[in-house]
């Protein structure tokens, strides 16, 4: 797991995502409206609006607003027309940056992001340039206190079609092929763990290590300054930050 995961894991414990929970609303949402637009609103026929759906009833948001965002993107409701784009960059020391973007303005986020690239530290790069560094997985969080013995619920997971589990302190990280996120939550839902969240994501295929508090700091100015961005919706990079590390910048 890159460093940028556990980053996201410690705000989260913070509080910054309640902090951001507007932010995280509209981000959400609009991932179901695009979704559904591309897929149709059934959600047995459509797996990625399902996943967006538990997506977003794991952040909380109300059954009929995410039903809402469905219909705008079915168009039985109107609504604003995202497009889906994917920028590329570097962050300080090397770092593979990939950013996900769901705009009604290409050329305004374009300008953003790159903005928010080259006046903290990092840079822009051509589609393709860093892509082959990621690939897509889904990616389920479950909490060591709630999973219960490690060697059941490896063996649970494993039944429910998980590809590889890895121990990220306190939770448990489960991967799995973007098309059984779905059936792997379901199926560790069935043998009564509690799951903390699932998403698609992108994984990096190799790590660049972040040794010093002082470069930790750079690259993680980089990555805050994209995911401030309002049309932002994932933003993931390559690096690996050292535990004793991760904690100086937490404190």
């Amino acid at each position: 797991m890159s460093g940028h995961s556990k980053w996201a894991t410690i705000k989260h414990r913070k509080g910054a995502a309640d902090k951001a929970r507007g932010k995280l609303f509209a981000r959400v949402l609009r991932q179901v409206e695009v979704a559904a637009r591309e897929g149709g609103g059934d959600m047995e026929a459509n797996p990625t609006l399902r996943s967006m759906y538990q997506k977003a009833r794991d952040s909380s948001i109300p059954n009929d607003t995410i039903d809402r965002a469905i219909k705008r993107g079915t168009g039985e409701l109107e609504g604003v027309r995202y497009e889906a784009i994917a920028y590329e960059g570097y962050a300080p020391c090397g770092v593979a940056v990939y950013v996900e973007v769901l705009t009604d303005n290409r050329n305004r986020t374009g300008a953003e992001v790159r903005t928010a690239f080259s006046k903290n530290g990092g840079s822009s790069a051509e589609p393709g340039a860093v892509a082959w560094q990621f690939e897509r997985k889904g990616v389920v969080m479950v909490r060591k206190a709630v999973a219960g013995d490690d060697d059941e619920f490896m063996l649970a997971a494993l039944d429910a079609g998980a590809e590889d589990l890895e121990d990220q302190g306190d939770m448990w990280q489960v991967t799995t092929a973007p098309s059984d996120l779905a059936k792997v939550r379901t199926g560790l839902e069935a043998a009564g763990v509690a799951i903390e969240s699932s998403d698609l994501t992108m994984l990096p295929t190799t790590t660049v290590a972040l040794e010093t508090e002082s470069d930790a700091r750079r690259v993680l100015k980089v990555i805050d300054a994209l995911e401030d961005q309002d049309d932002v919706q994932a933003v993931y990079a390559n690096f690996d930050i050292p535990d004793a590390v991760l904690q100086a910048v937490e404190a």
